[in-house]
């Protein structure tokens, strides 16, 4: 029986927004293949350090979205 926590995972990309489950293997994979992406956990903007060292029973949904560029 598989018991390992899961968290909701929201990814926003070129083709939309995509909402699953994953666990923290997945999810840390996804954003390692994401480059440039923004990562939000808890509300807050997070680097991929911190996803690996984060309680994954207490840190809510995880959001994926691609990076801002400003500019003219």
């Amino acid at each position: 029986m598989d018991t390992e926590i899961t968290t909701t995972v929201e990814i926003a990309d070129s083709t939309g927004h995509t909402t699953c489950q994953m666990t923290k293997t997945e999810t840390l994979e996804k954003v390692s293949q994401s480059p440039g992406a923004w990562v939000f956990a808890g509300g807050q903007m997070v680097q991929s350090q911190q996803l690996e060292t984060a309680d994954w029973g207490t840190i809510g949904t995880v959001r994926i979205v691609p990076g801002l560029v400003g500019g003219l």
